[in-house]
This record gives structure tokens, sequence and C-alpha cells, in this order.
């Protein structure tokens, strides 16, 4: 599940919507909307997320952190090394190989860290 998944399953559960109303009323699928929450589909184009956005009613700070889930929630994701430093190429390929084996809580610190560090 990507962040932007995970983010459109509370806001429908919390609002006791079904995937299958909430499609309807999108224009989508609800294969294409479950596969969106499921991570199975990239990050949806920008007239339907803010058709999503528009659906939910969202103020304009929760508008913002959908956008702001819609960019980081790419489940296929390329790196490209190239040009940069031997610990940059090691850390993409360890990560490329061994992120299925974090737990949500490791992926999360890394994450922050990261963040963190990059200020």
């Amino acid at each position: 599940m990507t962040p932007l998944g995970a983010k459109l399953r509370a806001l429908r559960e919390e609002r006791g919507v079904t995937l299958k109303d909430m499609a309807a009323a999108l224009r989508v699928s609800s294969a294409y909307l479950s596969a969106l929450e499921h991570g199975r589909r990239g990050k949806p184009t920008w007239i339907l997320l803010q058709r999503m956005i528009a659906y939910f009613n969202v103020i304009w700070d929760e508008a913002e952190e959908l956008q702001r889930l819609a960019e980081i929630s790419d489940p296929r994701v390329t790196v490209d090394t190239g040009g940069l430093s031997p610990e940059a190429t090691e850390l993409a390929n360890r990560l490329a190989r061994d992120i299925g084996r974090l737990s949500p809580e490791d992926a999360k610190y890394l994450s922050n860290e990261m963040a963190r560090r990059l200020r």
C-alpha cells in the first residue's frame, strides 16, 4: 500500500464510503481505485487527484497533504546513481534488495532520519 492509498482508505472508512461508491463518483472503476489504494497503480493524474479532494471536501491543509502523498506514492521507483558516489550506489542497491525485509517501524525511522539529514 502506498502513503496515498493508506490515506484514501482512511478517508473512505472515516466517512463510511464504499470503494464502489467512491469509484462511481470519481468516474473510475472500482478495480482502478482498489489498485491505487493497494499500490498496484502509480500516482493518479492531477485531475483525478483534484476530484478526490473535491469528493472528500477536505480543507486546504488536507488537500495539500493528499497532493504531497501522491508525489511520494509511486510504487515503482527507479534510481539513477550514475555520477554519484560509490556509497550512494551501494545504498540504492541495498535498499532495492532489502526494503521488503524492513519492518514498518524501521522503514519509518530510516525515512525520518534521511529527511532530518537533508534539512
